[in-house]
């Protein structure tokens, strides 16, 4: 069996895939991956192929001239020309694609032509429509004031998908002999799509239109050891806050306000580079500086996580059992910072752009002895099987299909 897995994001949105492919090539599958080219050491790790899809993200976001919200037609077009020639391209002579990511507009549309098997996953529940939940904010018209309707607020959100997607999305549709689609958010979704979230973290809430199927949050096991000079600062002292924004754009000077509400709490910080390049402010040995390293094994020896909220970052600390606290910039890190407070296995800071004080509120509550328990409690719950449950059931998925494929065939 052949698959493909397929996402334009972040780290947050590439790295689970790799888990997934790992489950599946367990199972005797092969797979490939259409992804930015920022991640082809990561694919090197799971031993998988990278299609590389459009230049690079990293610098997108944090090059001369990032991204803003202003360029979000251009970039909806630029995505999904992308699908239709790198992913299409991919996806020949295999049995399924697999997509996720920023809106995969094209890739239902590619499977379709090829006469494949399909499924949208999602890694956090705000993206499919549900009357028991708010829609995640997107580019496009605002959200009718005082509206608490949550029915009419998911029309809002359709319609802010068709303005980016639809235009370009229906005209390589025609292009390729296919209809045009009215609804481009309901037809990526189809009324089956997969949430690759733990439903401890990330419980679904249900939707009368929406049959989802909760597979587990899609975790890559790490067994890389930590760099011997970070094991050595560990053990000389307690255990140290960990900082860092992974692949986002990072609050102007959040080093240095971190730093200072960390050393406030008379607390040692190690300093995790990330995209937006973070650095320690002096030369003071109480803070060490890290690029990537395996966060499976050093959440577990830290005092606290003080991260974005993605659900990679949120998820991974959950597992260590490490109270965090999320500062919350964009897209779902809202909704995973809500998730920590409520669950109390941290504290969720108000707002993207703190300060030392507000920063070390967040810190004492999340380091409180109650809060480490909790945390401690919830980590033994979140199931690290995600990757498996989900291998297994596209492998079922695409041998029915064939089943019923042949059989119709015999009838001929």
């Amino acid at each position: 069996m052949r698959v493909l897995l397929s996402s334009w994001g972040s780290r947050g949105d590439v790295e689970p895939l790799m888990g997934f492919a790992l489950a599946l090539k367990g199972l005797g599958a092969q797979v490939r991956v259409c992804a930015p080219p920022d991640f082809v050491d990561l694919a090197a790790r799971v031993d998988v192929p990278l299609i590389p899809m459009g230049k690079s993200l990293r610098e997108m976001l944090h090059g001369q001239k990032p991204l803003t919200p202003a360029d979000a037609p251009k970039t909806a077009a630029n995505l999904v020309a992308m699908q239709f020639d790198t992913v299409a391209a991919a996806a020949d002579g295999c049995d399924a694609v697999v997509a996720t990511g920023l809106m995969p507009a094209g890739v239902r549309s590619i499977a379709q032509k090829l006469g494949i098997h399909y499924v949208c996953v999602a890694f956090l529940p705000g993206t499919i429509p549900s009357p028991h939940q708010v829609p995640l904010q997107r580019p496009g018209r605002p959200f009718p004031p005082g509206e608490i309707d949550n029915r009419v607020l998911w029309d809002v959100d359709a319609e802010r998908v068709n303005a980016l997607y639809r235009d370009p999305l229906n005209a390589h549709r025609a292009a390729i002999g296919l209809p045009p689609v009215d609804n481009v958010r309901d037809h990526v979704h189809t009324d089956r799509p997969w949430l690759a979230a733990d439903p401890i973290l990330a419980p679904w809430p249900g939707s009368p239109d929406h049959d989802v199927v909760q597979t587990g949050a899609w975790i890559l096991p790490d067994d890389r050891p930590l760099p011997a000079d970070l094991i050595a600062f560990l053990d000389a002292g307690a255990p140290p806050v960990y900082v860092g924004f992974s692949s986002v754009r990072a609050p102007q000077d959040v080093a240095r306000v971190a730093i200072g509400a960390v050393r406030g709490h008379r607390r040692r910080v190690v300093v995790s580079r990330g995209w937006a390049d973070l650095a320690p402010i002096d030369d003071e040995d109480d803070c060490f500086t890290i690029g990537e390293v395996n966060h499976q094994a050093l959440f577990t020896r830290v005092a606290a996580v003080v991260h974005h909220g993605g659900a990679g970052t949120t998820t991974t600390a959950a597992r260590a059992g490490a109270p965090q606290v999320v500062v919350p910039q964009m897209a779902d890190q809202p909704y995973w910072a809500d998730r920590v407070a409520a669950l109390g296995i941290g504290a969720a800071h108000d707002g993207p752009t703190p300060t030392v004080e507000s920063l070390s509120v967040a810190l004492e509550a999340a380091m409180t002895p109650g809060t480490r328990a909790r945390a401690a409690e919830v980590a033994g719950s979140i199931r690290s099987d995600g990757a498996t449950v989900a291998a297994k059931l596209l492998i079922e998925e695409v041998t029915a299909r064939r089943a019923r494929s042949e059989m119709r065939a015999s009838r001929r």
